[in-house]
């Protein structure tokens, strides 16, 4: 049997189809990836031992264009659905799961047109564009922000390290990997203040402000534990007590799954803001402050912190999330086909 996953473009889409192919083949099914030659698909799945095949077309995003720009990608988009058709039909593919992003686009139409089950993951609490459109088409949508909901399929990893925060001693501040300038300006602001307040930092800044930011600190003479890339987000995070930090669909439900409580500042260009109300999920539960970027001066952020009951957070974040996640979904794919 084969199953396919199509979709990415960025990474919080790429780890939702990490960690579903990981499932797949501890069940020993086989697994094809249809993705893009733009954004990063082909950086995360090009040489992964996860997929027996992967597959990379020459697709991109259509929502950010207007005019005739606009009337190419969609004609592009149908083009390489046609080809995608013959990706399924020449892998003998049984049902095809898509996790979103314009990546997802030229297979996930293959598949209706080819009548292959079609199945679609959406990471955020605010549907995009592209599974609002297909979403009459599939067999099942997978949302863990609505009824009924499945939970967010986060790798193992981040449930292996989780522990339940009793007290604030570290507080880490999450730029993501390719480093949110604004999160960064925080962290520097805040740094001397937490640390003269007894608290230990750790800011993960991203590679290209890494060498100006550490020179800041340098001169400074402050004692923080800077990263640019992490390859182990799982064992900082781990480290940490509270995070402040984006609220990306990933992102919010990994700290979800390892216990650790956030201050979200989300991404106020994000589409649709789903940024601001993947963390008014948690939120609602008492289980995260939220602060919009307008509003979120540094004084701020530093009487949230200082006002954080993270034994209760960090208690509500581990009874709420689910590891079984990406294993539910597949179960629940199979049992359609």
């Amino acid at each position: 049997m084969v199953i396919a996953i199509s979709g990415g473009g960025t990474g919080g889409h790429l780890i939702i189809a990490k960690n579903l192919a990981a499932h797949l083949a501890k069940q020993g099914i086989r697994a094809i990836f249809i993705g893009s030659n733009r954004g990063q698909d082909r950086a995360w799945f090009e040489n992964s031992e996860l997929f027996a095949r992967t597959y990379f077309l020459q697709s991109s995003g259509v929502v950010d264009k207007k005019g005739l720009a606009k009337l190419a990608s969609l004609l592009n988009i149908l083009r390489l659905s046609l080809v995608a058709r013959k990706i399924l039909k020449q892998n003998g593919v049984r049902a095809l799961i898509s996790v979103g992003g314009y990546s997802s686009a030229p297979a996930s139409i293959a598949a209706i047109l080819s009548r292959v089950p079609f199945f679609i993951h959406e990471q955020n609490a605010v549907c995009g564009r592209l599974n609002r459109l297909l979403r009459p088409f599939a067999r099942a949508f997978y949302s863990s922000y609505e009824k009924p909901a499945f939970a967010y399929p986060i790798a193992d990893i981040f449930f292996e390290t989780a522990r339940q925060r009793t007290a604030l001693k570290r507080v880490i501040f999450l730029g993501g990997s390719q480093g949110a300038s604004f999160i960064n300006s925080l962290a520097v602001e805040l740094a001397p203040k937490l640390l003269g307040l007894g608290y230990g930092v750790i800011h993960q800044c991203g590679e290209r402000e890494f060498e100006r930011i550490s020179q800041t600190y340098a001169q400074q003479g402050l004692d923080i534990q800077l990263v640019g890339f992490c390859k182990n987000m799982h064992e900082l995070i781990a480290s940490a007590d509270l995070c402040v930090g984006r609220s990306g669909a990933s992102t919010l439900w990994e700290l979800c799954a390892n216990g650790l409580p956030a201050i979200f500042v989300p991404f106020p260009f994000a589409a649709a803001d789903h940024q601001f109300y993947n963390a008014k999920f948690l939120k609602e539960r008492g289980l995260c402050e939220i602060l919009r970027q307008q509003d979120a001066s540094g004084e701020r952020i530093l009487s949230l912190i200082e006002s954080f009951d993270v034994a209760r957070a960090s208690k509500g974040l581990l009874e709420l999330v689910d590891r079984n996640g990406a294993q539910a979904i597949i179960d629940d794919v199979m049992s359609k086909i």
